[in-house]
């Protein structure tokens, strides 16, 4: 049997600019995207603010209306980048098993460790005095034998608090839970929990597994294990290598699209930074996903195979555009697209192209970007770009995300 830790830091990017300014410890806060940019929505809050009801990821115009005294701070992600660097090697005087889960959490396998280290309470405890103490900053630590109750622990008792889920007492602590509780149930899933009438973690635990195979596929399988205590993953050391599944490139406009041809240079600026991605991890994509989000906030996705895999940004984008034309019913002005290459494939292996296809034509566009990629590492990455694209796409800056085989949560 394992044993896991899983650490958050409380609150954290709130909690690095009330350190660094004192003046704003009292104050309801929220470190917010840029106002001028439009990307303006709560990235984290401190604990004054959630009292007024304030959320991750609302914009701040809503947050405003439930906390009119809430002190709106910028980013800076350097900052933060360096301090979650700092909490990671402080972690890693316990153990070389420390798997980064996002910037402010943490898995720590300390099985290894009692012998120099003592119990598992006593790690726990000393990390978090050791964090407080060198960084100024609080940590939440779960503590249990599998990394989902680890995370499920912390989540449960916050701030600088330890709260352990053993053998013994996880299912009576945790099986009163709501169901959306547990990592890997997000609104979808929960929705699809719900009409099954499973509501709790309790519920989770006991139901058929088979029955939920067959209504929420492999996923009930292991929400099923995990609910249970049977979750066997491996916390990794900080350099595993995860298999990237999709590769995308997201952007919020400064103003809103009103025709095609905006969303195009769009879509085609987005896909430069995708495959250059992909190029650069020996990468194509078999597939698009498209997102598009207009100005009343309201969302969708779509996602359809492409004639050939792909790793320039030209057929990328015009697989993305020709998907949004055919299924993107546009009755509002648009505030911010996504586009995403996914189904990767490692370059080497044989591409299996349409009859139809321009083959020659594709591996000049290949070839060219490889080119392209070679100038922009040696005079910079503004040396060169497409003439397809304009300067005027009211672009903020973009946001790479790189998925892999496990989900990102900000539990900010």
């Amino acid at each position: 049997m394992k044993d896991i830790l899983h650490c958050d830091l409380n609150n954290f990017y709130a909690s690095v600019e009330i350190r660094d300014n004192p003046s704003l410890a009292g104050h309801p806060i929220a470190v917010c995207g840029s106002i001028e940019d439009r990307a303006g929505i709560v990235l984290a809050k401190n604990d004054l603010a959630k009292k007024f009801g304030v959320k991750t990821a609302e914009p701040i115009h809503e947050a405003k209306k439930k906390c009119h005294d809430l002190v709106i701070v910028s980013p800076s992600i350097g900052k933060y980048a360096a301090v979650s660097k700092q909490v990671r090697e402080i972690y890693s005087r316990w153990t070389d098993l420390v798997e980064p889960f996002g910037m402010d959490e943490c898995w720590l396998d300390i099985t290894g460790s009692h012998y120099l280290f003592g119990s598992n309470e006593k790690i726990a405890y000393d990390i978090k005095e050791t964090v407080k103490r060198e960084t100024g900053l609080t940590i939440s630590v779960g503590v249990s034998f599998t990394k989902v109750l680890a995370k499920l622990g912390s989540d449960m008792k916050k701030p600088d608090a330890v709260t352990v889920l053993s053998k013994e007492n996880f299912k009576e602590k945790i099986f009163p839970l709501a169901a959306n509780e547990m990592i890997g149930i997000g609104p979808s899933t929960m929705r699809s929990l719900e009409k099954l009438r499973i509501h709790t973690l309790g519920d989770l635990a006991s139901s058929d597994p088979e029955m939920l195979k067959r209504h929420i596929g492999k996923a009930g399988i292991v929400l099923w294990r995990a609910a249970n205590g049977f979750d066997d993953a491996s916390v990794h050391e900080a350099s595993y290598h995860r298999e990237i599944k999709s590769v995308g490139n997201s952007t919020t406009l400064k103003k809103d699209l009103y025709s095609e041809e905006q969303v195009w240079q769009v879509l085609l600026s987005l896909s430069e930074e995708v495959c250059r991605r992909m190029r650069r991890d020996s990468l194509c994509a078999k597939g698009v996903t498209i997102s598009v989000k207009t100005n009343d906030l309201g969302y969708k996705e779509y996602q359809a195979p492409l004639e050939y895999p792909t790793r320039a940004s030209l057929p990328l984008a015009k697989a993305g555009f020709k998907l949004f034309q055919e299924r993107f019913d546009w009755h509002l002005p648009i505030r911010a697209v996504g586009i995403r290459g996914i189904n990767l494939i490692p370059e080497g292996v044989e591409k299996q192209y349409s009859m139809f296809a321009d083959c020659t034509k594709t591996d000049r566009l290949e070839a060219l970007a490889d080119v392209s990629d070679s100038l922009r590492l040696r005079f910079g990455k503004d040396i060169i770009f497409p003439a397809r694209i304009k300067n005027d796409l009211f672009m903020t800056h973009e946001k790479i995300n790189i998925f892999t085989n496990t989900h990102i949560y900000d539990s900010n």
